[in-house]
């Protein structure tokens, strides 16, 4: 089974309050693009998950999607089924667009098939929030306003424009901006009637610039070509465009020592898409 692990953009996002376990309350817009990884999933009889290649500081028992593997041994319908994943990575790490969420979340989609566990997509989101608080969203597959730290979604379908996405030669850590005293943590909540009429306010954008200089001036040189907006808590930022042409047309300018993509922004997860071509075509 070959997949596509799409990146997701936080159209918006406000921090709400912070609760007793350290949590933060959060509203947001999900919505992905469909700028992805791809992860090959090979099913095995030896009882063993392999994952190549190697990420660098990373060892294997920590990556998210040997930990996504994991959750759904006990599941699976023979014990000795295993797998060989191959991981073809895009997505830039530390980037705010959920790389690693993504891809724990398509482990959890392909061998809830593949292992025959026949587990509920409501289940394997709650089996996916244990390991981080973005992997709900992919494993439901759509475009969703959300609540709590990130858990609670309700489906919507935002505009699908096109996206010039930057990413700073730096890489922002989560836990640094949500650990800043700085953090507006008491951002009134909203409707949702009110979330898809927003200008993508980020409550993390002050904190992340504070923090680090390679944001800011992206953020800066980006703000002059229209409304740049940053993602999650960053590194990477993004701005909306009507049509392709104009969206090349900033992207041609781009300093070359930024990451940049053109991208559109797409309401059902392209995992969702390629997953149910599978499951329709393997049907017995």
């Amino acid at each position: 089974m070959r997949l596509p692990s799409p990146a997701k953009l936080n159209l918006f996002l406000h921090i709400t309050g912070q609760r007793e376990d350290g949590y933060h309350e959060l509203q947001t817009l999900f919505q992905f693009i469909d700028l992805c990884d791809t992860l090959d999933f090979s099913l095995t009889q030896n009882n063993r998950i392999t994952i190549s290649p190697e990420i660098e500081h990373l060892p294997t028992k920590d990556n998210l999607i040997y930990k996504a593997a994991e959750l759904l041994i006990p599941f699976k319908s023979d014990p000795t089924f295993g797998v060989d994943i191959l991981l073809e990575k895009q997505l830039p790490m530390g980037g705010g667009i959920g790389g690693g969420s993504s891809n724990a979340a398509t482990t959890l989609l392909a061998l809830n098939s593949l292992w025959e566990c026949h587990l509920s997509l409501e289940r394997l989101a709650e089996m996916g929030v244990t390991l981080g608080a973005d992997i709900p969203i992919f494993v439901m597959g759509f475009s969703a306003f959300a609540e709590g730290v990130g858990e609670k979604l309700q489906k919507v379908e935002p505009d699908t424009p096109y996206f010039l996405l930057l990413k700073p030669n730096c890489h922002v850590a989560t836990g640094q901006i949500f650990a800043d005293k700085y953090l507006t943590r008491d951002t009134p909540p909203i409707r949702i009637s009110h979330a898809l009429k927003l200008d993508g306010h980020n409550d993390c954008l002050d904190v992340v610039i504070k923090h680090n200089p390679e944001v800011n001036e992206a953020y800066l040189w980006l703000k002059n070509h229209g409304d740049a907006k940053l993602t999650g808590t960053g590194a990477c930022l993004f701005l909306a465009f009507d049509n392709l042409r104009d969206a090349e047309r900033v992207k041609s300018v781009t300093p070359q020592k930024w990451q940049a993509w053109v991208c559109r922004g797409c309401n059902t997860s392209p995992t969702h898409d390629v997953l149910n071509q599978w499951i329709e075509q393997n049907r017995v």
